[in-house]
């Protein structure tokens, strides 16, 4: 297995995402677009890290207009460095509360069709991935 690091799989996810593996419920918001493709992928792209890199999952409560409009999550590394690599996706004035740790979903998660794919297309990048921890 050859080896690779943050920088290898961040590309690898930026070339991953696509419109059939963002989040339903931003794509009600707002349609997905290349010129934004971080746009909805917060969620199992936070999980892809986990399940490469390990550490925490980092929710914050996401506001547009004093209105809160979801959640965002990132990541916390074990070495305790916090990592967005979705933050970019908003583009239209939205704010980030401060995150709070959350657990793993168990099991199956909401999005698992989603995650799946993105981590298939993930793996074609990199070769490999750590088994999804489930």
């Amino acid at each position: 297995m050859m080896p690779w690091n943050l920088l290898d799989l961040d590309s690898a996810l930026r070339a991953s995402w696509a419109a059939d593996t963002c989040s339903p419920d931003d794509l009600a918001r707002a349609d997905w677009q290349p010129e934004n493709p971080a746009w909805g992928h917060c969620d199992i792209t936070a999980l892809i890290v986990n399940d490469v890199f390990g550490g925490g999952l980092i929710a914050g409560e996401v506001h547009f207009n004093e209105v809160q409009h979801g959640f965002h999550m990132w990541n916390r590394l074990p070495s305790g460095i916090e990592i967005d690599l979705t933050r970019e996706q908003f583009r239209r004035g939205q704010t980030v509360t401060e995150g709070r740790v959350v657990e793993r979903p168990p099991g199956p998660l909401r999005r698992w069709d989603e995650y799946l794919l993105l981590r298939k297309r993930v793996i074609v990048h990199l070769g490999y991935l750590p088994e999804p921890a489930v």
